[in-house]
Parts: structure tokens; sequence; C-alpha cells
């Protein structure tokens, strides 16, 4: 490609640069956008490509292609994309190229972020909580063992009732999104704070309240998702855990403590509530963070040397 194709992007930034006003950052990543794909086209397509009337909808996939095998994460890729499509959006305004090549392609995706969770010495601190005789510190252990006991969304926990909770069948009955209902195991230590939590239940119940809520608030009535956020977070500062703790971070470690041990899927789809297993399939990437760890710390020929 000749020079003359060079000034064109030159051009095409001073347009940008006083038409436009961005900022300098986003005209600092365009610009070493373009011309990293001026060079790959010089280099790659000496022969193919004269000017930029000659670039193909396959050169271009190949050049984002290139970009992706060498690691450039997709929100970089998108940006690159967009920097030569709006390039050729330029030259077609001004008659130089016949069509705009870029149309229509699309770059990967952003993969979907893995959750937090916690590991197991953090999940058992948290549940070490000293109840002695203080009532909402034993409401508050009850809570949190159910949470990852059972694998429950914060939504869920709340609307539990007293009968929802089974104690000679060992489950809670829930109901989740799309008012489906599913029967969920609870284990033993959740079992036992629950006993402790309704053994002083009765407390805070209001004279002719006929509330049903398994958890109630200070007043009597059904707790809110807003105080057990609270109240999460700060027995998770209390405990010492340095990270921000959520309900939904008890359900993360859940699922991904029962898939670590048992591989089943499916079983921890049915747990979850998921109608999808491709929203379970999050967990499997978690597990395998968990072996690489392991291998990488233990495999004498791993590609991290051994401390």
């Amino acid at each position: 490609m000749a020079l003359l194709e060079r000034e064109q992007i030159l051009n095409y930034f001073n347009e940008l640069q006083y038409q436009r006003r961005l900022s300098r950052h986003t005209l600092s990543n365009y610009q070493r956008d373009l011309f990293a794909f001026f060079e790959y086209c010089q280099q790659t397509y000496a022969s193919e490509i004269n000017d930029w009337n000659d670039v193909l909808a396959a050169h271009i996939r190949h050049y984002i292609s290139k970009r992706h095998q060498q690691g450039l994460a997709p929100a970089s890729l998108q940006r690159n994309l967009s920097s030569i499509r709006s390039f050729f959006n330029y030259l077609l305004k001004l008659n130089y190229v016949k069509n705009n090549p870029a149309t229509g392609i699309s770059a990967p995706r952003s993969g979907r972020p893995l959750p937090n969770v916690l590991d197991v010495d953090q999940t058992s601190r948290l549940m070490q909580i000293p109840t002695s005789e203080d009532l909402f510190a034993i409401r508050d252990k009850a809570i949190l063992e159910l949470f990852y006991s059972s694998g429950l969304r914060l939504s869920e926990l709340v609307q539990l009732d007293i009968a929802d909770y089974k104690l000679s069948a060992h489950s809670v009955r829930v109901t989740g999104k799309g008012s489906k209902q599913r029967e969920v195991p609870v284990g033993k230590q959740a079992q036992q704070a629950l006993q402790a939590w309704l053994s002083r239940r009765a407390e805070l119940i209001k004279i002719n309240n006929p509330e049903q809520a398994l958890f109630l608030g200070k007043q009597g009535k059904r707790i809110s998702p807003r105080t057990i956020q609270k109240r999460m977070s700060a027995w998770a500062i209390k405990q010492g855990i340095d990270v921000h703790v959520h309900p939904h971070m008890l359900r993360h470690s859940f699922a991904s403590h029962i898939l670590e041990s048992s591989g089943d899927l499916r079983a921890v789809q049915e747990l979850l509530g998921h109608s999808d297993i491709s929203t379970t399939q999050i967990y499997t990437h978690l597990d395998f963070q968990h072996l690489a760890d392991v291998y990488d710390k233990t495999h004498p020929r791993s590609k991290k040397p051994l401390k």
C-alpha cells in the first residue's frame, strides 16, 4: 500500500480531532488500531492490496482472527473492528472506496465473567458466629447456614414460610423463578442452626400477629432482603474475610463446592433450580480453575515452577 493510504489515515484523524472532539485517549487507541491494520495489510497482502479499495471483508476477518489468537481481549477486538469500520465509512463518504468491507463483521463476544466464590475455609470461618444468647446472631447463623447448605437465592430465602421447612425430610420447599417449586436438601449444620432459631423465633412474634415467615426482622415481620445483605456483610468483616460477601456468593460457593466434589452438573442444575443447564455450566469453568491451580502447584512438569 502506498504512502498515500497512510496519509488518508492521518486526514481521517484530523477530522476526528476537530469535528468529533474525541478524547486524546480514544484518538490514540483508534490511531494505533488503524496503523496496526495498515501494517498488517502491507506485510500480509502486499501483492493483493494496492489501495484501500482492494481491502475485502476476508482480509479484515483474518486480521481480527489473528489478533484474537494473539490474546487480544474481546473488548479490544471490538474496538479494533469499530476503528476499521469508522475509517471505511469516512473513505466511503469521500468516494475513495465503493463499499465498506467491515460492515457485518462482528468480533468475538466478551466472555461471561466468572462469579466470585468463597473457598471452603472462608465459608467455614463465616459460619462460626458466636450465638450465645443473642437472638439475632442465632437467626443470622441459621440464614447463612441455609444459604450455603441449600444454594438458595436471596429472594427464595426471604419468601420461605415455616411450613416450607420439613424437619423430618431434612429438606426445604423453595419457590424459585417463574413460581417453580423444588425440594432442596438441608444439611446437618443448617438443621441444627434452624432448630436453634425456631426455638427462639416466637420472641419476635407480636400479639395477634399471624406472621408465617421463617425468618423475621426486629418488628416481627418477614425479614427484608436488605437486612440480610447488611447483616451478612457485617458478619464477614467481623470474621476477618477480606472480600465483600453477599448472599449470591454463598449460592455460587455452594454450586462450586458441590461440583468440585461430585462432577455431577445435572444434579447441581436441579439443586439450583436452573431451567437451562447452560446457566449451570459457568461452574464448570470455576471447577477447572481449581483443578488448574492444583495442577500448577503439584505437577512436577507444570508451567509454574514449584516454590
